[in-house]
């Protein structure tokens, strides 16, 4: 039996293998490299030369087999351009389960389009991308380009991994420079386990791995960037949109960004100056003037993206941001910087990564071009404050969730400082609900509530206050959404710019709120402020995990009854102390028909390893199970 069927399967592999990639042949792919991944990298080679200060080249070919359709997130077939930067070879190459050749496309094949963002005004940044739409999985697809480019000041950073639920077979970067153009790097989560190779001599740099399983994201993970390896280039001798530099720390980065990129860009027309000084008045404190000009800044103009020449660095003018109303955040934060410079305030602008879903820094110890978004910093006699030039209802000097604690770079005359955002503490970052409601025969729940929060928890509620009634109403609902059959009978929303705290008063009612069975009624006494979030259990958890910003609650409700009902069982106080935070509740009786519900829970910001992750995690269930304690009445 053996005899015959081995034959067969050497005819197949030869039938197979005429023509064709076997190396790309899916089926070759170790299991190992399957498992969890909807994706592999099967090679991921950039090979980057840079004879020069105005000269880079960057060659690059990437093979990914998609596993099925959710694998399609791997794929990057698209390449931008501008008139500094110069598309040369641009192709792809699909091949099937067998690694037999489907198909190859060409320059002529890939869609040249704008790289517009919906909302730019103006963007001379072009892209060839491939729209490639697969019948059948897996498949695997080989994407090569060759890019050359005048600006030397961005050099991609690497990373061996790109992703999850990707697995890498082999990924490699090399960079060729000439040594007087000062190649520098900085290492980032390098203590973990992933086999990195390290080649370097004087004028060549190589990091290389292979073989890595794909990762599944973890909940309360941190940033892919603080736990994946990762290394960022630099060149201490570069250019940018043929602006040459010379930076060796962040001094003198700040220096030289400010001569090239800024100092010519402040011009103010004199008729604007003039209504400035008419605005301020006879005031001379710095930080009342530059409330004033803020407040101008928002009212006069509105955000819109402006990618043109220096792309994401140099600013409009500020006589043009004056003339035309708008401008994108650097043209705006610059804008501002102008005005305030008329009337004597100094500020600076502020490169900054932003971003609410982590907080990333630019890097404290590594010079170089860095950041994706720009703000303005003011110096005042009680520290620094920050200005969100890009909004027309921010408060003036509040932060929020975008820009807030994390690595900043100030742009001064003199040159660049790295200095940190504020960090809303758990203790600023309050919200307070006070309220009484009341339960009759029927179940039914008629309530009213007043809310004032502050800090990060301000920047979760304040843009209520713009929503239309209809989006208010589902986003209480959302709120508590413990509650079934809501109605929100009345609202009243004052937003306090000058103290920084959004109010929320609330009347409310719902049908069948408590239970009734067999004459008794049983409901949850804390009916307002319900935290029911749990943290998905693992059995094995791979990664830390971190709480990004601490909050606290602090609530008290008054709870009355029906006449002729009575409290006939009452949850005990509890209270939990841990590492992560802190949570109370207490249940005080005021007469037979009213109880006092008193409750605060902190949540404190921090990084932590993964073996306290079952800790927090049961932490979290206590105190859901807490607020959804119960009592039951009845009949006297």
């Amino acid at each position: 039996m053996k005899l015959r069927i081995l034959p067969f399967f050497f005819l197949l592999f030869f039938v197979i293998a005429q023509g064709q990639k076997l190396e790309y042949a899916a089926m070759l792919i170790p299991d190992s490299l399957k498992q969890n991944a909807n994706a592999v990298i099967r090679l991921n080679e950039v090979n980057i030369s840079i004879p020069s200060q105005k000269e880079m080249t960057i060659k690059s070919m990437v093979v990914t087999t998609v596993l099925n359709e959710l694998g399609l997130r791997s794929l990057d077939l698209s390449e931008n351009y501008d008139k500094n930067q110069r598309i040369s070879k641009i192709e792809a190459t699909v091949y099937d389960l067998f690694g037999k050749e489907i198909k190859t496309y060409r320059r002529k094949d890939f869609k040249d389009v704008s790289v517009a963002d919906g909302v730019s005004i103006f963007n001379d940044n072009r892209a060839l991308y491939l729209d490639f739409t697969p019948t059948t999985y897996p498949f695997t697809i080989v994407f090569e380009s060759e890019v050359a480019t005048s600006n030397t000041a961005f050099i991609r950073p690497w990373s061996p991994m790109n992703g999850y639920l990707e697995s890498v077979e082999k990924t490699t970067m090399t960079i060729v420079y000439k040594s007087e153009l000062g190649l520098k790097t900085k290492e980032i989560n390098f203590k973990s386990h992933f086999g990195i190779e390290k080649k370097e001599t004087a004028t060549s740099i190589t990091y290389a791995a292979k073989n890595l399983v794909a990762k599944k994201r973890e909940e309360l993970a941190p940033g892919f960037t603080k736990i994946f390896p990762l290394v960022y280039f630099s060149l201490e001798k570069f250019s940018l949109e043929n602006v040459e530099g010379i930076a060796t720390n962040w001094n003198e980065f700040g220096k030289w960004y400010y001569q090239s990129l800024l100092s010519d860009t402040e011009e103010i027309p004199e008729e604007t100056k003039l209504k400035i000084k008419q605005l301020i008045g006879t005031e001379k404190n710095a930080v009342e003037m530059a409330k004033i000009i803020y407040k101008y800044v928002q009212e006069k103009t509105r955000y819109v993206s402006v990618q043109v020449g220096i792309g994401g660095w140099r600013p409009m003018l500020a006589k043009e941001v004056d003339k035309l109303g708008y401008g994108d955040c650097k043209a705006l934060t610059n804008y501002t910087r102008s005005l305030l410079k008329t009337v004597g305030v100094d500020s600076y602008y502020t490169v900054v990564y932003a971003g609410d879903d982590e907080t990333k820094d630019l890097q404290q110890d590594f010079a170089s071009v860095q950041g994706n978004h720009v703000i303005l910093t003011l110096p005042t006699d009680k520290g620094l404050v920050w200005l969100e030039c890009t909004s027309q209802i921010q408060p003036f000097g509040f932060q929020g969730d975008f820009t807030d604690d994390r690595n900043i770079l100030l742009i001064k005359p003199e040159g660049g400082e790295i200095v940190k955002t504020k960090t809303y503490t758990e203790t600023e970052s309050l919200r307070t609900i006070k309220g009484a409601y009341s339960v009759n025969e029927e179940g039914k729940l008629s309530g009213k509530i007043k809310m004032i929060s502050y800090g990060i928890q301000y920047d979760n509620s304040f843009g209520k206050e713009r929503m239309s009634k209809e989006d208010q109403t589902s986003r209480y609902k959302e709120e508590f959404d413990n509650i079934n059959n809501l109605s929100i009978k009345k609202m009243q929303l004052v937003n306090d710019k000058n103290k920084i705290e959004f109010t929320e008063e609330l009347e409310m009612e719902a049908e069948s709120y408590a239970q009734n069975s067999a004459g008794k009624l049983m409901f949850a006494l804390n009916a307002f402020d319900q935290n029911n979030y749990v943290p998905k259990k693992y059995k094995n958890r791979e990664f830390p995990f971190e709480i990004i910003r601490g909050y606290t609650d602090e609530d008290e409700f008054e709870i009355s009854i029906p006449e002729g009902y009575i409290f006939e069982a009452k949850p005990n106080n509890a209270e939990l102390k841990t590492e992560f935070g802190e949570y109370k509740i207490e249940f005080v009786p005021v007469n037979s028909k009213t109880i006092i519900c008193k409750r605060k829970l902190i949540i404190k910001k921090g990084f932590y390893e993964s073996s306290k992750y079952e800790s927090y995690r049961k932490f979290r269930e206590s105190i859901a199970k807490l607020d959804n304690s119960k009592t039951v009445i009845s009949k006297s």
